[in-house]
């Protein structure tokens, strides 16, 4: 799962990717609706990527929160964030065995769902191996685009050089002639 480039923005509902940076903000664009906005560094902005949740041993990043959710379902949506904080805080348990309980507020529980959701269904949330699968689709589809597209242009190509030759074999000798000639003259 590839977080980069998504933040969520304090008082704003959903989250955003990283468009530009301007000269004194960055451009953001909904998830939701695609609209652009500037953001700026008064605006509480949080990376996805650097976000973990507290557990007893080590900190657990939102990353490896989100793939463990997706493989528990399958690669689905998860249960929703309005569901009741016992149903929510049971499935984290299931997730995150040794969540710090104390730390981690009801609150934060349900935006962790949120987010999945919105990631889900907005398309930006698929597994590494899925991404692997797709990337490396794509990348034989390109190599074999430029393979034929190598062999078809090779041979005109060629075919022009060889124009190009017995064309430049005349030239080359009327040069000679002349260059005989002019040498004649000065003997």
């Amino acid at each position: 799962m590839n977080l980069s480039g998504i933040i969520a923005i304090s008082g704003k509902p959903g989250l955003f990717k990283v468009v530009t940076q301007g000269k004194n903000s960055v451009i953001v664009e909904s998830l939701l609706d695609k609209k652009r906005f500037p953001a700026y560094a008064s605006d509480r902005i949080s990376a996805l990527e650097d976000i973990s949740i507290y557990t007893y041993d080590e900190d657990k990043p939102l990353k490896e929160i989100f793939e463990e959710i997706y493989k528990k379902e399958g690669g689905k949506e998860c249960i929703s964030h309005k569901e009741d904080q016992s149903v929510l805080q049971k499935y984290i348990l299931e997730i995150i065995p040794n969540y710090d309980k104390e730390r981690v507020y009801s609150s934060d529980i349900k935006k962790l769902f949120q987010w999945y959701n919105l990631l889900h269904s907005t398309g930006n949330l698929k597994s590494e191996a899925t991404e692997d699968v797709q990337e490396e689709k794509t990348t034989k589809k390109a190599s074999k685009e430029e393979k034929s597209s190598t062999t078809k242009k090779a041979a005109p190509k060629a075919k022009a050089t060889t124009d190009k030759n017995k064309a430049a074999k005349p030239a080359a000798s009327k040069k000679v002639s002349a260059v005989k000639t002019g040498s004649s003259r000065g003997k």
